[in-house]
């Protein structure tokens, strides 16, 4: 059984203090996964496209969600991240799981 990775939680100050910065990270990778355009012609290309787009962002608002909450969202972490390799943004990915230790700098 593997286990999954937690919630990291984040104060309320480290919040206001990192609000700007978490926010500005997700909203970048939302605007530049919409951007994206299929790898490959076709409609199964497309549709595959649609889905993993979906993923990216649904985990983006994961992240959304779990940081009004006060923490930073394990799973959106993961989702986002896995979806953006497969969208071949690894940059974006390892900006996402980055998010994880936000509130330790």
């Amino acid at each position: 059984m593997t286990q999954l990775p937690e919630n990291v939680p984040v104060g309320a100050d480290d919040r206001a203090r990192l609000d700007q910065v978490f926010m500005q990270v997700v909203l970048d990778v939302q605007a530049q996964v919409q951007q994206q355009k299929p790898a490959q012609s076709g409609n199964l290309a497309a549709m595959f496209h649609r889905e993993t787009v979906t993923e990216a962002l649904q985990g983006c608002a994961m992240l959304i969600a779990g940081w009004n909450q006060g923490q930073v969202d394990a799973a959106g972490v993961s989702r986002a991240a896995k979806a953006l390799r497969a969208l071949e943004l690894p940059e974006l990915a390892e900006r996402v799981e980055k998010l994880r230790g936000i509130a330790e700098s």
